[in-house]
């Protein structure tokens, strides 16, 4: 059985990508842990948002009241394909692989499978990348841009729970503020509008710093007897800083470090920025609906063969070109960052320091 059967047959190329390790990301693994595939294009969405309504009261002889089914709005939504693929040549077999011994004896076929394995590695980390960044985009922005070629959209949630103007006094590096009663406030209003009491709270950098290092949350820090609140930093296996829990709320404290690259905003000028946006704040809540839907991938999975739909979350696909001879190695993904709850959380902008920076039009 040669190295054709062996390795690019489809079967093969998927127990590889499920074998490998997945890239641990904060917002993807905390929030969005429900995963569901779709053998359709598009995919319906249910949105919750309840009511406090009271039973009514009926006089005996009228029996009871009709209540109006609300409660929820479904929307449909076309997932867009993620498609990253590699090329490998002639020569990337032939040739010595990268820190390989010049004088190892290996053969080309050892290579090919070690290239593939390391493609795709690649091709699915890119994928979960984009998966985070859609998750944290979601969160902070209530809002998707979809913006590549042939595209260009902006899925839209309909959230409302944020602040985005902030006066100089109420920044919270100004001794005048009072990032306590902020948060205390921010809290109720997903309790009110939201239904659910946020027990994680997530900050920028500067925002992070800000806060730890203002006076009034030093004092409450410092009230020993009451334990309101404590401050014990440490760093947690996906990327997050554990800062610390305010008891009064039972609210944790995170800061989360990671970076995308955004070539996309300036093609000319590719950029790393952080994945919680300088300046923002978010109050959330862990077990809050929240889901990841992929929709369906329609291909031809090999030479000869007709259009297959297949259901799945990542589907690899392999083929060749002539003239020079390739093969590309592809994965194809349609995935949907879902918050179902669009009242759970809330986002606070520019809560420290002056806004030194203009929003940049996204060029098409």
């Amino acid at each position: 059985m040669g190295i054709e059967t062996t390795i690019y047959t489809p079967r093969t190329l998927g127990k590889l990508v499920r074998r490998m390790p997945p890239v641990h990301t904060f917002f993807r693994d905390t929030f969005f842990k429900n995963r569901r595939t779709f053998n359709t294009k598009s995919v319906d969405v249910d949105f919750k948002k309840g009511s406090r309504a009271l039973a009514p009261f009926v006089h005996p002889k009228v029996g009871g009241k009709t209540i109006l089914n609300t409660g929820y709005q479904t929307k449909s939504y076309t997932p867009v394909l993620l498609a990253p693929n590699k090329i490998t040549t002639v020569d990337d077999l032939l040739e010595r692989a990268a820190g390989e011994d010049p004088y190892s004896g290996r053969k080309p076929a050892e290579r090919a499978v070690e290239k593939l394995a390391e493609d795709l590695r690649e091709l699915n980390e890119m994928i979960v990348r984009r998966e985070e960044w859609m998750a944290a985009t979601a969160i902070f922005t209530g809002q998707i841009p979809i913006v590549g070629e042939g595209v260009n959209e902006v899925i839209d949630f309909d959230f409302t729970n944020k602040e985005t103007i902030v006066s100089a006094e109420k920044k919270w590096d100004n001794a005048q503020s009072d990032p306590l009663a902020d948060i205390e406030r921010w809290h109720e209003i997903v309790q009110r509008e939201g239904f659910v009491n946020c027990n994680v709270c997530v900050m920028a950098k500067d925002v992070a710093t800000a806060f730890i290092n203002h006076a009034k949350v030093k004092e409450v820090l410092d009230v020993k007897a009451y334990d309101l609140a404590v401050i014990k930093p440490r760093q947690l296996p996906n990327g997050a800083t554990y800062i610390g829990t305010y008891h009064k709320l039972g609210l944790d404290f995170y800061q989360y470090n990671e970076w995308y690259l955004d070539d996309w905003t300036e093609p000319g000028e590719p950029e790393n920025k952080p994945i919680v946006p300088d300046k923002h704040i978010a109050l959330l809540y862990t077990e809050a609906d929240y889901s990841i839907y992929y929709g369906a991938i329609t291909m031809i999975p090999e030479e000869g063969k007709g259009f297959v739909t297949v259901e799945g979350d990542k589907v690899p696909q392999t083929w060749i070109e002539r003239r020079p001879d390739r093969r590309f190695l592809q994965i194809n993904s349609k995935p949907l960052t879902v918050p179902h709850e669009v009242n759970s959380w809330y986002v606070d902008a520019h809560r420290h320091g002056r806004r030194l920076w203009r929003r940049r039009r996204i060029r098409y």
